[in-house]
């Protein structure tokens, strides 16, 4: 149902540009947004966009970061700079709030498989 792509290993104030490819049931319409899991921590979420596309932004991506969608495309992506080691994180995007599936009779979140950034000091 999601797609995120564009992760890798990039060296502290490098940039990176993620994207998502969403099924139409989680995409359209709504707001989507870009959430990480950093090693040992809970899944955060950092970037929003409306679907009318107004961004926000958690405060440690302010200023260097943007996400921008293409509601034609069904995709969103989110434009990461000046890179920092405690960037390093699985990133997922996902609707706003969360999009939920039926799994064994019961209602779940669901996510797609992530895609990795590494940020190496």
């Amino acid at each position: 149902l999601v797609v995120e792509s564009g992760g890798g290993l990039v060296q502290a104030g490098g940039s990176v540009r993620l994207s998502c490819i969403a099924s139409g049931s989680i995409f359209s319409g709504n707001a989507m947004g870009w959430y990480r899991q950093a090693p040992g921590k809970q899944r955060e979420l950092v970037a929003t966009i409306t679907s009318a596309g107004t961004p926000n932004y958690e405060d440690s991506l302010k200023g260097r970061s943007t996400i921008s969608r293409d509601n034609a495309k069904n995709t969103v992506w989110l434009q990461m700079n000046s890179l920092k080691p405690e960037d390093t994180a699985v990133y997922y995007c996902n609707r706003v709030p969360v999009a939920t599936i039926v799994s064994r009779g019961k209602i779940i979140d669901y996510w797609g498989q992530g895609t990795q950034v590494t940020v190496s000091s």
